[in-house]
């Protein structure tokens, strides 16, 4: 759950008389008393040991495909899902392994990192929220990093509520898994992380799930569901956070659903699985505000949850004793449910994680030499090195925390990063058809954007627009016509082809560039390009531009196309005049020039023919006879 669960009002007057009933009541059934100012580490068993299950075997194919994919970085990507269950395409970002770019062929292990009770629907709390972006960028491992569900706790749900249809542990356990495995090089030895519902969800997945994920974490999760009271505490959360109905998720309390999702009672189906489980006390610790009450944060919410999240801890910690499962167990002896002590933990179960999914936990030792070594010493944003030199399509490339450095003969070394990276490694990096950069990043001279060149192209950036690339004949054009500060400002798009024609097009802030290899490249926007859309753009019966947009008298404007012309004027508005009789007795007439001026009509069908009308006349088409009037 994020920092701030519940607002200050409800803390301080009914959510702490919720909590308080709820807390009597728990203490009463509970087999380990709250233990504030425990000490920091204790265990189920003697030691973390680190059982490595069988891998399951793939899961047949369940219809999941990809919808489409952002890159965010060189090492960051969001997938859109088709997921058939939920009916919705399911954003999914990844982290990927260190070692992904040097070494194409290598398959890496996963962790699958779950969100809060108020997980957001546009990033997952771990990126949002923490370092793990920077943290993981020297773990030769892939962070699976679902987006959305809130107060799902990553389960299928009995009903639909509050316009979600979810259907959470059959996307990750049925649909996810074989497009990680084909597409992302991604193997099935996995581990799962989860904080608060997240750390709930880690143990009952796994659980109920066994052999899917060899290590599992929970960070002040909940880990019973059904003791006395747990589920109006569940069903208050859940409302507070998004408004959602615990009985539309495992039906009423007395339903066996909800025993089937309780961590606690799945304990024994937890063997062989390497487990992590911490919780704080709930006073105040290093990352809390202190309210001025003795051993009490601001965080009044974060307080009671992380002491309902020891109590459920413990008692979980101390069924698996019984059970003889081993686990590391941390009680902090402070700390409240907030974000900077879940990255804390991160940090400190590494180690385990690592040795669960069979990688280091350290990272290689690594160094820079020649060109690259100069342009990392003059570039300190882009971090340290994560792997050795390598090369890669005639040239160097190394791998740095926040970007990679290219070097190449004839180029020149340069590094790129960020977003642009993202686009850069769309594009199939150096060896796609961008080639080596030329240039390192630089600033647009109206401040609004940021670029790098390439051997055959460049990429340029706003926030408002985006990473593209542009090259070839478009660029060339845009490049002609201003670059970015041309007509059409920066591009919104990448190149694609035209549907069923021979061409490509790109779409830009003011309109889209086109290229055919009959008519060369154009510049079609504004007003005139709302009427080319009308008429289905190159697919229709205007074909291809053959010129971008000529000014007229008036202010306006056309551009001429394989089938026909679309004028604009202000006064007028857009209009397409298709070539044959009509656009022939208009030329008759001196065009828009003349004394019929510009249209302000499509062609329509009249009876016996079709008309046009212009702004002091129209043109009628009849028996094949076009007449002016």
């Amino acid at each position: 759950m994020r920092v701030g669960l519940l607002r200050a009002e409800r803390q301080r007057v009914s959510a702490g008389v919720v909590r308080r009933r709820v807390l009597t009541s728990l203490a009463a059934v509970l087999v380990v008393p709250v233990a504030v100012g425990f000490t920091s580490t204790a265990t189920a068993s003697a030691a973390p040991v680190a059982v490595h299950a069988a891998p399951v075997a793939t899961q047949a194919p369940s219809g999941a495909t990809i919808h489409h994919v952002d890159w965010l970085s060189d090492r960051r990507v969001a997938l859109w899902v088709n997921s058939p269950s939920m009916g919705v395409p399911i954003q999914v970002q990844l982290l990927l392994a260190r070692d992904w770019n040097s070494k194409p062929t290598e398959k890496f292990p996963s962790v699958w990192m779950l969100d809060g009770l108020r997980a957001q629907d546009n990033e997952n709390g771990w990126t949002l929220e923490t370092d793990a972006e920077s943290f993981f960028a020297d773990k030769n491992i892939n962070v699976v990093l679902p987006v959305g569900g809130q107060s799902s706790f990553y389960s299928d749900w009995v009903a639909q509520d509050n316009g979600q249809n979810y259907q959470w542990e059959t996307f990750l356990t049925k649909e996810l898994p074989p497009i990680l495995q084909s597409d992302w090089r991604t193997t099935q030895t996995r581990g799962v992380v989860g904080l608060s519902m997240g750390g709930t969800s880690a143990m009952f997945l796994a659980a109920r799930n066994q052999g899917f994920f060899d290590f599992a974490a929970s960070l002040s999760g909940m880990l019973t569901t059904t003791a006395l009271g747990m589920p109006q505490a569940v069903a208050y959360a859940m409302s507070d956070a998004g408004g959602f109905d615990a009985n539309a998720m495992w039906g009423p309390p007395t339903s066996s659903a909800w025993e089937e999702h309780d961590p606690y009672l799945l304990a024994d189906k937890l063997k062989g699985v390497s487990l992590y489980i911490s919780s704080g006390s709930g006073t105040t610790g290093p990352y809390d505000q202190p309210s001025g009450i003795p051993g009490v944060s601001t965080n009044y919410a974060g307080m009671g949850l992380e002491i309902l999240s020891r109590l459920t801890s413990q008692t979980f910690a101390t069924k698996l004793n019984k059970l003889g499962i081993p686990a590391q167990v941390n009680y902090r002896p402070s700390g409240t449910h907030s974000w900077p002590y879940w990255q804390f933990e991160l940090h400190q179960l590494w180690p385990q994680l690592a040795a669960a999914v069979g990688i280091e936990a350290d990272k290689p030792v690594c160094g820079t030499g020649g060109s690259i070594a100069g342009v990392a010493a003059a570039s300190p944003w882009i971090g340290d090195c994560l792997t050795p030199e390598y090369s890669l399509a005639g040239g160097t490339v190394q791998d740095f925390r926040f970007g990679r450095i290219f070097a190449k003969s004839d180029t020149g070394t340069h590094p790129v990063a960020g977003v642009i990276g993202g686009a850069y490694q769309a594009a199939g990096g150096p060896a796609g058809p961008l080639g080596y950069p030329t240039t390192p990043e630089l600033g647009t001279p109206d401040g609004r954007g940021r670029f790098n060149h390439f051997e055959h192209g460049s990429i340029y950036w706003t926030p408002q627009t985006g990473a593209h690339a542009i090259r070839g004949a478009i660029l060339a054009e845009w490049a002609r016509q201003g670059w970015e500060g041309g007509p059409l400002g920066y591009p919104v798009a990448d190149e694609v082809p035209t549907p069923g024609k021979d061409g490509v097009v790109q779409g830009f802030e003011i309109g889209a560039m086109y290229y055919s290899p009959v008519h060369g490249t154009h510049r079609v926007q504004g007003m005139i390009m709302g009427k080319y859309a009308e008429f289905g753009y190159e697919g229709g019966w205007l074909g291809f531009p053959k010129t971008s947009e000529i000014a007229v008298k008036d202010g306006g404007r056309f551009n001429e196309f394989e089938g026909g012309n679309i004028y604009w004027s202000p006064l007028s508005g857009a209009w397409a005049i298709e070539n044959g009789p009509i656009f022939d007795a208009w030329k008759s007439v001196g065009y828009e020039a003349g004394r019929i001026g510009f249209p302000i009509s499509d062609k329509f069908v009249i009876p016996g023919g079709v008309q046009q009308n212009f702004q002091t006349g129209y043109i009628t088409l009849i028996d094949g006879k076009a007449e002016v009037h």
